[in-house]
């Protein structure tokens, strides 16, 4: 390479030295700033420090060097920043945040899908079937338990009971209140199923069975109730479960066995029954048939029971 070639960026190569050198020299800058012809004083100072270090550097070099150091040349200067920057930054970056980023992506499918499945799909499906069940499976319910009931009784009061359960549920089932349409539903439920019972109520005669108390109120320590312990027999020779509400407590209970309050007289003759040869002859104390609410009592039966003595 020639040195017609070399001297260009040779000259370019000690103009940026000389303007390093001044930017160095804080002080020298300072002090020549503050007098009157800058650049003179600036370039004598730098033929000073150049020749200190047995450099002969041309004025033209200095003179450049002067002028480049007014105009910040030779300096580095980032960047402005600005969407196009910000574009390259993320061109440049991208193998390091590619990954993170699919990673992330790859986390929120799988945090939305699980949302959908267990969360969102769960909660749609419960909607729908609690639609379908206030639309249609209640209403069914009601018309078809209103029909029973119509069939097993006449009674007009059982049959306007069982309109205005109906008519409840039905309303309830409209307004979208679940629990009061399916407790409407139970009633009549309850209602037909209590309608559609038959059976006898007999006075429990077994060895290891009391077959009747003796108590004394609370409200009234002078006086004495009689009871005849008792149980529901289908017409399969099965005990049927019975809810009894005892009159000493005021509590129901689902019961096979409990306490019917008779008088004083029943009470003794059927204790004297029993005490003849250990077995009730006359068991039967009342009847229920199908299509009524009420049982076909005995005389002598009273209407409060107890569940517990």
């Amino acid at each position: 390479m020639s040195d017609k070639t070399q001297a260009p960026l040779d000259d370019l190569m000690m103009a940026m030295d000389v303007v390093d050198t001044l930017r160095h020299q804080d002080a020298v800058i300072e002090r020549e700033i503050a007098s009157g012809d800058r650049d003179a004083h600036m370039i004598a100072r730098l033929k000073e420090i150049y020749a200190a270090q047995g450099i002969d550097v041309p004025d033209r070099i200095l003179m450049e060097g002067v002028e480049g150091l007014k105009q910040d040349r030779f300096v580095y200067k980032p960047p402005q920043t600005g969407f196009s920057r910000f574009l390259a930054q993320i061109y440049i970056t991208r193998m390091a945040w590619s990954k993170w980023a699919a990673g992330a992506i790859v986390a929120l499918v799988v945090a939305v899908g699980a949302w959908q499945f267990l969360v969102v799909g769960p909660q749609e499906r419960a909607a729908a079937a609690l639609q379908a069940e206030l639309s249609t499976e209640i209403p069914q319910a009601i018309t078809a338990l209103s029909d029973r009931i119509n069939g097993l009784t006449g009674e007009p009061g059982v049959l306007d009971e069982a309109e205005r359960l109906a008519a409840a549920g039905r309303i309830a089932a409209q307004d979208g209140q679940a629990e009061a349409a399916r407790g409407a539903v139970a009633d009549l439920r309850a209602l037909a199923s209590e309608l559609n019972s038959v059976f006898e109520v007999r006075i429990v005669s077994r060895p290891d069975t009391t077959t009747g108390v003796e108590r004394i109120p609370d409200v009234n320590r002078e006086g004495a109730n009689y009871y005849l312990i008792v149980e529901a027999i289908g017409p399969d020779g099965a005990p049927v479960s019975r809810s009894v509400t005892s009159e000493e407590n005021g509590t129901a209970r689902t019961v096979e066995i409990w306490g019917q309050r008779v008088s004083k007289e029943l009470y003794e003759r059927i204790r004297d029954d029993k005490m003849a040869d250990g077995i009730v002859q006359s068991s039967l104390l009342g009847r229920k048939a199908r299509g009524s609410l009420e049982i076909d009592w005995e005389p002598g039966v009273g209407e409060g029971a107890i569940t517990q003595w």
